[in-house]
């Protein structure tokens, strides 16, 4: 059995124990399996309950790790257990977690409520969380921690060595140190493996590396995420429009924003948010999907009406009814293909001003190929089925036309979107529906009113 088929067992006998436990009242049993888990597999678990069971579990978690919990915790649950919270238990999770997990915690909450745990910090806890807070949340400053080691280039590695010895400890998931001047500007970074294999005699300037280039604070997470893939970094430094150091991002903040995206990526297309609650309560469940069945029941409409245009002729040819659905679903599959590729690329950053044209004419060239290759299949097919050679040629040609249609609409939509600041896997799959069934009927049926009925 595989690392991964083990972690996913475990899980279940764990989610197995918790929801017996839960069933059979047993308390003290609960109890002793949540202390049993990891901060994160338990917010996991948490994750997987209905919001009545949730409430059962949350105060017996230890107080201790309730603040580790819930920054593992996504965000629309979260919010849903913090807004239970008092201010005093908020003010007791919050206390020892890092800025950058405190800030993405206070923001789902009221703002007298933030502003009241705040002050209670320590003013150099609180500064560091309000720098956090200062930034959007999808920004490298929104991401980054500001608990960072710095050191200047003038000293030797024998005081750095000595300076490392007086601290309590190192910030979480330090691989580096970072060399600042007298006002903080970013020079380069002092990785620990120089740390303890160069001689102590050597310099910090000596020693040190300038090959990392570090992050805007308003560079935006997927671009984040792209540098550290890129470089297989572990950690970066942050810096401001002056190049002041003023974080540093690290491997675990970045995960998360890959697991985000491949999320979005995946639920936008059904017009869901990468942090929505699977067991979220029934009625915030139908207010979420209501407005995207609305807009789908549009589209439908629309598609609808265009049928309705040639009613006519389907009541003279009912074999064209029987068939319609092929000729959108060839369009519907092809277009989403097309969608699903552009939209990646884009996400990569691959596609620019310089290649989207090419990238267009490929596309039309696949489409056309495709429906020369499926237009003589499904044209063989009908004319077995109906023995009838016109409408053989019809839903041929009228394939042809709806794949490369599918083709260029699969390109240009995302295109189109992201010039407008919408963002194409939200409603890039909706209108491509739209657009492949509308030109797939009108070819369809427009061919058939003027050579077969």
């Amino acid at each position: 059995m595989s690392e991964l088929e083990q972690d996913i067992t475990a899980s279940n006998q764990s989610h197995n124990a918790v929801t017996e436990a839960l069933k059979s009242g047993r308390v003290v049993r609960l109890r002793h399996l949540l202390a049993s888990l990891h901060p994160a597999e338990t917010a996991h678990l948490i994750e997987s309950l209905p919001p009545a069971q949730r409430k059962i579990c949350w105060p017996i978690i230890s107080a201790d790790v309730r603040g580790d919990v819930l920054s593992f915790i996504g965000e629309d649950a979260r919010t849903a257990l913090v807004s239970e919270m008092d201010t005093a238990d908020l003010i007791s999770v919050t206390e020892d977690l890092e800025a950058d997990d405190i800030a993405d915690i206070l923001q789902d909450l009221p703002e007298h409520v933030m502003q009241e745990v705040l002050r209670v910090m320590d003013v150099q806890h609180r500064r560091r969380v309000e720098a956090v807070l200062s930034y959007e949340e999808d920004t490298a400053g929104g991401l980054m921690n500001t608990d960072v080691v710095t050191m200047r280039s003038d000293i030797t590695m024998e005081v750095v060595l000595r300076y490392l010895r007086m601290l309590d400890d190192l910030p979480e998931n330090t691989d580096s140190l970072y060399v600042v001047d007298h006002k903080d500007i970013y020079q380069g970074v002092l990785p620990l493996t120089q740390v303890v294999s160069r001689s102590r005699s050597l310099t910090v300037r000596e020693v040190m590396s300038h090959h990392l280039d570090p992050i805007l604070d308003s560079a935006s997470d997927s671009e984040v995420a792209r540098r550290f893939e890129q470089h297989d970094l572990l950690s970066a430094p942050v810096v401001d429009a002056q190049n002041r150091l003023v974080g540093r991002i690290t491997i675990d903040d970045v995960v998360d924003v890959i697991r985000d995206e491949a999320e979005h990526s995946m639920l936008s297309m059904a017009g869901l948010s990468e942090d929505v609650d699977t067991f979220a309560p029934i009625t915030t469940s139908i207010h979420r999907r209501s407005l995207w069945l609305g807009i789908n029941l549009m589209t439908a409409f629309l598609a609808a009406w265009v049928i309705g245009i040639f009613e006519t002729t389907i009541e003279k040819q009912v074999a064209l009814a029987v068939l319609m659905p092929i000729v959108a679903s060839m369009g519907g599959v092809a277009g989403s293909q097309t969608l699903t590729l552009v939209i990646r690329a884009m996400a990569l950053d691959q596609v620019n001003a310089n290649n989207r044209i090419w990238l267009l004419k490929k596309e039309l060239v696949v489409g056309f190929g495709n429906g020369l290759i499926w237009a003589v299949a499904i044209g063989l097919v009908t004319f077995l089925w109906f023995r009838q050679v016109e409408l053989a040629i019809l839903i041929a040609v009228a394939i042809v036309i709806n794949l490369v249609a599918a083709g260029l609409a699969g390109v240009s939509i995302p295109l189109i979107l992201r010039k407008f600041g919408i963002d194409p896997a939200l409603s890039g799959g909706v209108l491509l529906t739209t657009i492949t069934d509308v030109v797939g009927f009108v070819a369809f049926l427009g061919f058939a009113t003027l050579y077969i009925v």
